[in-house]
């Protein structure tokens, strides 16, 4: 395979992608796309290389990227075989699976192997050495056998020549309509002496210090609550599950708040719409996410549903995108 060079891409950042499922975050990096009206200009970053293991992830990748190289299936066993990745490489991000150290889950962390899986990143670092890397976690990985995860996971990375540092950023911060809190992790490479300059909030809870108020759900919605117009749009349809009183996904949504996180693996307890007698549809959890609406997955309402919870939020990855610009333009 040839290895890219800069002025393949137009003087841009190429960037490698790791557990890149449907592609929120790399969206967010490569910018160009409008979300409730609002343009997200393009960015200077081109996703040269893609992988996830997930199957139907991948086939939405490739729909949305088609001049991405996306490639499915197990990283550990694709680097041990010896995969073939570009070189010339500026930037390495990935969300490396978080579901055992999600609160929400049974916090294994590292005693099992997925909680290990930044080591295949670690390894793609050591080995293409990029200017800068950005990770995304569940804020889970900060508790984790108080802070022994997050502890190890820096450490490992600072080993390979990087400065280290992480945050716990929310979306709805950077105008995401969904309370959801990840831990973002930075590296630069010690030998460029770069400053890592983190991404500031544009909006807070109730308008604060100046900042735009949080994005609700019904601002995200209301365009389509009529449902002959959203059906209009790609994956439109939704859950069915009965509900019940006092369970998880089983609460309807307040019109004037952010929407919950949505997540990957709620088993069709999606919570209900703020005013329609139903649960939300796989496109208004895609919106809440912040994808646009010309972005297609490529899979059932049920899958779709999966993509959209594991998906990191397109328009917060816009923000991370000006972070890393900034960094790289010192």
């Amino acid at each position: 395979m040839p290895n890219p060079k800069k002025s393949d891409y137009n003087k841009k950042y190429c960037v490698l992608s790791l557990f890149s499922g449907c592609g929120g975050l790399d969206l967010g990096l490569e910018g160009g796309f409008t979300y409730l009206g609002k343009k997200y200009a393009e960015n200077p970053f081109n996703i040269v290389w893609a992988n996830d293991i997930n199957e139907k992830a991948a086939k939405t990748q490739k729909l949305n990227f088609p001049n991405t190289e996306v490639v499915c299936g197990d990283i550990v066993k694709l680097l041990a075989d010896g995969v073939e990745m570009p070189d010339n490489i500026d930037v390495v991000v990935g969300g490396f699976p978080c579901q055992d150290f999600s609160l929400a889950g049974k916090r294994r962390g590292l005693t099992v192997k997925r909680g290990q899986l930044y080591l295949s990143m670690a390894k793609v670092i050591e080995t293409k050495q990029p200017k800068v890397f950005l990770a995304e976690n569940v804020k889970g990985l900060l508790s984790w056998e108080d802070g022994l995860a997050i502890k190890t996971i820096t450490e490992d990375f600072a080993k390979l020549g990087y400065e280290v540092d992480y945050r716990l950023l929310h979306t709805a911060d950077f105008g995401v309509p969904q309370t959801r809190e990840r831990v973002i992790i930075v590296g630069v490479r010690q030998d460029l002496g770069l400053k890592i300059s983190w991404a500031e909030p544009t909006h807070s809870d109730g308008g604060k210090n100046g900042l735009k108020p949080w994005v609700t759900i019904e601002e995200a919605l209301k365009d389509i609550e009529d449902e002959d117009i959203q059906s209009k749009l790609p994956n439109f349809g939704y859950s069915k599950a009965k509900r019940i009183e006092g369970t998880q996904g089983n609460n309807i949504t307040k019109a004037d708040r952010p929407a919950p996180t949505m997540r990957a693996e709620h088993h069709g307890n999606i919570e209900f719409h703020y005013k329609l007698p139903r649960r939300l549809s796989a496109r208004e959890a895609a919106r809440i996410q912040s994808f646009p609406d010309d972005f297609e997955f490529v899979s059932s309402i049920t899958d779709t549903y999966r993509q959209v919870g594991n998906a990191v939020a397109p328009v917060f990855g816009w923000h991370l995108a000006q972070m890393l610009r900034k960094i790289l333009e010192q």
